[in-house]
């Protein structure tokens, strides 16, 4: 800890500050929480098909639909394969992850060798997409195609930083399966029943849902 940082402490009482030196990675992932995943297909030029989940993913935007997914350094080889095919292609499919598929989504984060399909290593089938080329998870209650808009690159600035790429997907395409619409024509969320990813290799349910009315003003 720094002494600016120790100072603080010592002003702060209860609370304890941490500068970016002594904040550990392994705590944002459990303060940042639930989170949704991002399961995401994708397709090389060459025509392999890659399957991983991503634990930094959300939507950025309704109206343009969009969403992103923060892809990390690979520690086996120069790119995961994930980067590289989106890179390549421009495509990528966000499969939902249920509760149900818990262990399918688990076993596709495996470190597969170049090139081996996690959808076989996962037993899951693969369905056709209509307007990008990667296949979607046919047994997820939703599957978005999206073409890339955008890729970021962010290069480390600290000792033990590693360098990410968030990727930017415009969805293009959606498929939802009818027993997850109900009669008003929502998404039924309950019924859906997605995974969230916490801290560590701690994951948790949907629990218990409420309205909030927004307020009015005046």
């Amino acid at each position: 800890m720094s002494a600016e940082a120790a100072a603080v402490n010592a002003a702060l009482g209860d609370a304890v500050f941490m500068d970016a030196t002594a904040f550990p990675a392994s705590m944002l992932n459990s303060i940042i929480a639930p989170r949704p995943i991002g399961w995401i297909s994708s397709m090389s030029a060459a025509g392999q098909v890659n399957l991983a989940p991503f634990s930094y993913f959300n939507a950025i935007s309704s109206k343009p639909p969009m969403l992103m997914f923060t892809c990390n350094k690979a520690l086996d080889r120069p790119v995961k394969d994930t980067l590289a095919n989106v890179r390549q292609s421009g495509e990528f499919v966000y499969n939902f992850v249920s509760f149900e598929l818990r262990e399918q989504m688990n076993r596709s984060s495996a470190p597969l060798p170049h090139g081996a399909d996690e959808f076989e290593f996962a037993s899951l089938s693969k369905a056709p997409s209509v307007m990008v080329r990667p296949p979607r998870v046919a047994d997820a209650p939703v599957n978005l195609e999206c073409k890339v808009v955008q890729i970021v690159d962010l290069d480390p600035d600290c000792t033990g930083e590693i360098s990410s790429s968030v990727i930017i997907g415009r969805v293009v395409g959606s498929h939802v399966r009818r027993e997850f619409i109900d009669a008003q024509g929502r998404f039924d969320l309950a019924r859906a029943a997605p995974l969230t990813r916490l801290g560590g290799f701690a994951y948790s349910e949907l629990g218990t849902l409420f309205d909030i009315p927004r307020p009015k003003f005046p």
